[in-house]
């Protein structure tokens, strides 16, 4: 029954719960400025991605910058050379002079990383190094038959 009409001395409407409906607020307010401060730590403190920064045709290879050191993982498979660095980039693909004769060579996204496949219409042995310069970090593909 509602009203304000008193019955056996008491009013009909119960009366208003003393206690504060701030704290739920409060918890739920400390609970996401944990977390934000959390994600602001983990991004500053979170390493820099590897990129690509940029690719040069040289004599008999190609020399590719990086921002930090990448692993990388190359291969000789049947006259072909496939090198997997662990970075992110732009996809290219060109060609270069190896003894006369044109070599494609073709950068392109994998499940890995960035796969750098070079191809010839002869078999092609590859070797490859990497090296700090200047602040960046510069891989060495040398191409031979």
């Amino acid at each position: 029954m509602h009203g304000s009409k008193r019955e056996d001395d008491e009013h009909s409407t119960p009366e208003p719960d003393p206690r504060s409906k701030a704290w739920p607020r409060v918890l739920l307010s400390l609970a996401i400025f944990g977390m934000l401060v959390g994600l602001m730590i983990g991004r500053l403190t979170a390493p820099d991605e590897r990129v690509l920064e940029q690719v040069e045709v040289v004599q008999d290879g190609l020399d590719l910058w990086f921002n930090e050191e990448p692993q990388l993982h190359g291969e000789n498979v049947e006259g072909t050379v496939a090198v997997v660095f662990q970075a992110e980039g732009k996809v290219a693909r060109g060609q270069l002079m190896l003894q006369g004769k044109p070599v494609s060579w073709r950068l392109q996204k994998s499940d890995e990383g960035l796969l750098l496949t070079l191809v010839a219409a002869r078999p092609l042995r590859g070797e490859w190094a990497g090296a700090e310069t200047a602040g960046r970090w510069k891989v060495q593909v040398r191409l031979h038959e």
